[in-house]
């Protein structure tokens, strides 16, 4: 499977935000991961629908949305018209996740299911052939410059036969914690989508870019 690294713009330096995206482009990034909390589903506060629209048309990168906010349902259609290519949502956060799936589908966006790292993989079962994309936070979700959780690289384990198992050739997408030291085992327990912060905003962001997609396409 293509191995695809996500930038955090979580981690950017907002006052030259263009400048980085388009870095994270040349380099080899092919999404950009964006992070949307509420206050609520995780106590944290973060950008939303406009800083996304602002965005849209000013770069080639997949736009890769993760709410971390309560019923994400009621705004799958304002993040679609500001440009959201994946919209992913937690299981923890919908009160009727298969709806919410649909709604993305029907906005027009890539749905992606994810989960916090005390709830296990199992609950995942159900919508296996429903999302194009699942997440598995390897930290806490609402705050960056967490550790990376080891026992992270076994629920992606679980989840990658779990697909394998229904012939499923679906994205696993990692977010918390994964730097250019331990992005390999990440890799190897099954995942390839992979969220990286201060790890590429952090010093020379070129250089951090292009030194994940090497590992990345020694690994494939």
């Amino acid at each position: 499977m293509e191995r695809i690294l996500a930038p955090s713009i979580l981690s950017a330096d907002f006052k030259v935000l263009g400048e980085q995206m388009e870095l994270c482009e040349k380099s080899g990034a092919k999404y950009l991961h964006f992070d949307v909390m509420d206050g609520m589903f995780v106590k944290n506060l973060s950008f939303g629908i406009p800083v996304l629209a602002s965005i849209q048309g000013h770069t080639g990168l997949v736009m890769d949305v993760h709410l971390m906010i309560e019923e994400p349902i009621r705004y799958a259609e304002a993040f679609a018209n500001a440009g959201a290519d994946i919209l992913t949502v937690h299981y923890e956060a919908c009160e009727n996740l298969q709806e919410t799936v649909d709604k993305i589908h029907a906005c027009g966006m890539k749905a992606g299911i994810t989960i916090k790292p005390d709830t296990p993989v199992d609950v995942l079962v159900p919508y296996l052939d429903q999302a194009e994309m699942f997440l598995i936070m390897s930290v806490e979700p609402g705050k960056g410059g967490q550790k990376f959780i080891p026992e992270s690289l076994e629920k992606i384990r679980t989840l990658r036969a779990l697909l394998e198992e229904r012939g499923l050739h679906t994205d696993i997408e990692v977010d918390g914690g994964i730097g250019l030291d331990n992005v390999k085992t990440v890799l190897d327990a099954g995942a390839n989508v992979i969220v990286a912060g201060s790890a590429v905003f952090k010093g020379d962001l070129s250089e951090n870019v292009s030194e994940f997609v090497r590992i990345f396409e020694e690994d494939e």
